[in-house]
């Protein structure tokens, strides 16, 4: 709803810091909402997975997503091509509903993972606001085949900060969405300019939305766009380094990656993040088991957990040496001291090691 409020809550209260709600929704009211209301470990029942899984109130609560954001965005773009705000406000502006459009992105991650048709097409049009379409093929035909690997663009290493894995996560993810969706269409007998490339699907999606707000409001709103698309999948991507780092699934006698565990996400219960996210952050689930929907997730005591939630973890990455002692320790306590068993930034590897006595 963050998409809709900023012009009523300045209008009411005359504090234009409304234009940044977005920010200060996620990055500081939830965590401390997180901190006073706590976990909340309870798992569903075995024998409530049918009506849970059938209950269409949850499906409903990811399709909502997609009219708030398209209306939050248009609301935004008529604000944007007129005068009255300064710059700062709008940068604000254009902030908030790149988180929204971040938000977006888990909506689509969930959506992305059904097997219906209709939510699959929906997943795409909530991609379209971030111009991350190539998200809904490199997530689920990349990353989950690969997750905890080096090989994994979206796993982040012990050692790497968010702003070196930012970059080598977006254009990582990126050209393995094009390899992956090239190789299927090949497969079938079909060109890369064809009307089955569900990369050009999702993308046109954007240029479409894009193109209709321009010509609606004015070539002034397109830089604003790109903000908000900029900081929509940066958001995404902080969260995905915050769900694997460090973590490294472990081989089999034939050399070959073991199946996705519990043990290769790190996992919170924290309640109001998870709430937010769509259960989310019972990451560890959603992978061992990615075809359950969000409200059926699981906690597991094997799996390794965070001390905060996502949103108040999020800050931390913002600033490395904070997220390194944090985090690096927890790392090393999951795989019992031994640091050799972790997925390791290559580049620092030799010192890592060193650090902790290991040979490697």
């Amino acid at each position: 709803m963050t998409a809709l409020l900023p012009s009523q809550l300045v209008y009411q209260t005359g504090a234009e810091v409304f234009w940044w709600i977005g920010p200060i929704v996620i990055l500081v009211v939830i965590p401390l909402l997180d901190l006073s209301i706590g976990l909340d470990g309870s798992n569903p029942k075995d024998e409530y997975y049918d009506i849970l899984s059938n209950d269409r109130y949850y499906r409903w609560c990811t399709y909502l997503v997609i009219p708030i954001q398209l209306l939050g965005l248009a609301i935004a773009s008529a604000m944007w091509a007129g005068d009255e705000l300064r710059v700062a406000d709008k940068l604000g502006l254009a902030v908030t509903l790149g988180f929204v459009s971040g938000i977006g992105i888990n909506a689509a991650h969930e959506l992305g993972h059904r097997a219906e048709h209709l939510e699959r097409w929906l997943a795409k049009v909530s991609l379209a606001p971030s111009g991350y379409g190539h998200f809904f093929i490199e997530h689920n035909r990349g990353h989950h085949v690969r997750v905890a690997t080096p090989e994994d663009p979206a796993s982040a290493r012990l050692g790497e900060s968010l702003w070196e894995f930012l970059p080598r996560s977006i254009s990582g993810s990126f050209y393995s969405a094009i390899v992956l969706e090239r190789t299927r269409l090949a497969r079938k007998g079909e060109r890369w300019w064809s009307v089955g490339n569900h990369i050009l699907q999702a993308w046109a999606m954007t240029v479409v939305l894009f193109g209709a707000l321009v010509v609606a409001f004015g070539v002034q709103v397109l830089p604003w766009l790109v903000i908000q698309a900029l900081f929509g999948f940066c958001l995404l991507e902080t969260v995905n380094y915050v769900e694997h780092y460090g973590l490294l699934r472990a081989r089999r006698s034939n050399g070959m990656y073991a199946r996705c565990s519990p043990r290769d996400s790190w996992n919170s219960d924290h309640l109001v993040t998870n709430i937010f996210l769509f259960h989310l952050q019972r990451h560890s689930d959603h992978h061992a088991n990615p075809g359950r929907r969000y409200q059926t997730l699981r906690t597991f005591d094997q799996a390794p957990q965070l001390p905060a939630g996502y949103a108040a973890m999020i800050v931390l990455a913002l600033v490395p040496p904070v997220w390194r002692r944090v985090m690096d320790p927890r790392v090393l306590a999951h795989y019992g001291g031994n640091v050799e068993l972790a997925n390791i930034l290559p580049r620092k590897r030799n010192r890592i090691l060193t650090a902790h006595g290991a040979t490697g």
